[in-house]
């Protein structure tokens, strides 16, 4: 069974262009870890909506693996200000029940 994080991110409509650069330039690391299936960041259409950053695994250890990983701390390392964020958000984690390609 797959497994999915999405990561809810309340953005300033002035850092927004930052944000999406930052994950654009990323280094990658992510690509490398063993389980890792794919990675979307969704742009929100209507004011007071967060961004969606969802991570696709092929199951929770290797989510897991990745968070306990060098590389995830490499990832992380220099994050934006915190006056680019508003409230709310977080992540959240889910079982894949169905999937459907098209």
């Amino acid at each position: 069974m797959s497994y999915v994080v999405a990561n809810r991110v309340f953005v300033k409509p002035e850092y927004s262009q930052e944000f999406e650069q930052r994950f654009k330039n990323r280094a990658g690391q992510i690509n490398q870890q063993p389980g890792f299936v794919l990675m979307e960041v969704l742009k929100p259409e209507s004011d007071n909506t967060p961004y969606v950053v969802l991570t696709h695994w092929e199951n929770e250890q290797a989510f897991q693996n990745w968070v306990g990983s060098e590389d995830f701390k490499m990832a992380h390392q220099n994050p934006m200000n915190k006056e680019a964020f508003l409230d709310g958000g977080g992540i959240e984690r889910y079982a894949v029940v169905v999937s459907s390609d098209y």
